[in-house]
This record gives structure tokens, C-alpha cells and sequence, in this order.
């Protein structure tokens, strides 16, 4: 039997292995992608605001992890949050583990540096992370100026949030020894 033998006509959804497996294969090629419920999607390239955030940040949150030796700092990592959902978020603060994908449940921090996803990183990706009890998600709005914070998972969304402009200290609800100054955005 061929597998067009037994695929019928109509819309699949991959799973994390699928995905796996196709990236392994070389299928997407130097291409970024992540798998969101089931569908693979092509990442936007990461221009110079986009990549001096994400830089800022990674050095103000790596300076304030030598406080707790059981987190560290991952850049771009694949997160396996579901079955059929595996995103490659900007920055994550995560407990350690071993080899391999990281899974969703050792996640304590998702930050998102948006200079063209902000309206997928604030809908999509944060009833994602919510769903995924991801405690906290930073969506930075690079052309607005400001981070969205969110924290306590509750469904599909966040319960408590805030807005801090860039130039304001930022201090996380669920790691409070971890600020951040925001000026050097």
C-alpha cells in the first residue's frame, strides 16, 4: 500500500515528531519555522531591532540568573508545548533539564520580540502560552515602545497584566528578584 493509498484528500495536521522528522530531512532547508497547532509556519527574519532586543534582554536576564542556578537562559529554543505545537519563542527562561526539545513544563518565562508578529504574539501565541500554563509572557512591541507582561495562566489567557514602556524598570510577577532596565531598548 502507498502512502497516497492511505491518506485521503483533505488538511493534516502534524505532529511534533512529524515536524521533527521533516526538519531532519532537511525539508524546510536554512528556513526558520515553528509548529503551531499542527501547521508549519515560516518565521520572519530577525532585522537589527528585532536581534538588539533580543540581546538587551538576554544580557539583563542572564546577569540576574546567577541569582537561582536552577534556571537558565535559552535563545530561540524549539518548546514542545503540545503534541501538535512546538514554537521557537525569542527568549525563555526555563529550569534545566537535560538533552533534547525543552518541554513546555519547564518553562517559567516566554518573551516574544515583535517588529511584524506583534498581533500573532499577542492573540495566537499568548493563548498558547497560556493554555500550556506557560507562569509568564513578554510580548515587546518594538515599533510601540512598550512590553506587554502577562502572568497567571487561566484558559486560553493571562489574568493579570501590564504594560511598561521602554525606559521603565521591568520586574517579573512570577521570578521578583528578576528586573530588568529598560532603557538600553
Amino acid at each position: 500500500m502507498t502512502v497516497q493509498e492511505r491518506l485521503r484528500p483533505g488538511k493534516y495536521r502534524l505532529t511534533v515528531e512529524d515536524y521533527l522528522r521533516l526538519a531532519a530531512d532537511g525539508t524546510f532547508g536554512d528556513r526558520r519555522t515553528e509548529l503551531i497547532e499542527g501547521d508549519i509556519w515560516i518565521m520572519s527574519p530577525a532585522y537589527t531591532p528585532h536581534a538588539r532586543i533580543q540581546a538587551a534582554f538576554a544580557l539583563a536576564i542572564g546577569h540576574a540568573l546567577r541569582r537561582d542556578p536552577g534556571l537558565m537562559l535559552l535563545i530561540a529554543p524549539s518548546v514542545k508545548l503540545f503534541d501538535d505545537t512546538m514554537p521557537e519563542p525569542d527568549l525563555v527562561v526555563a529550569a534545566k533539564h537535560g538533552d533534547g526539545m525543552l518541554p513546555g513544563e519547564k518553562v517559567r518565562l516566554v518573551i516574544e520580540v515583535a517588529d511584524s508578529t506583534l498581533a500573532s504574539d499577542l492573540t495566537l501565541k499568548r493563548a498558547l502560552y497560556a493554555r500550556a500554563g506557560i507562569a509568564e509572557y513578554w510580548a515587546v512591541d518594538v515599533k510601540g515602545g512598550v512590553i506587554h507582561q502577562l502572568w497567571q495562566p487561566s484558559g486560553e489567557d493571562y489574568a493579570e497584566r501590564r504594560v511598561v514602556r521602554f525606559g521603565d524598570v521591568l520586574t517579573a510577577s512570577t521570578l521578583p528578584w528578576l528586573t530588568v532596565a529598560t532603557t538600553d531598548l
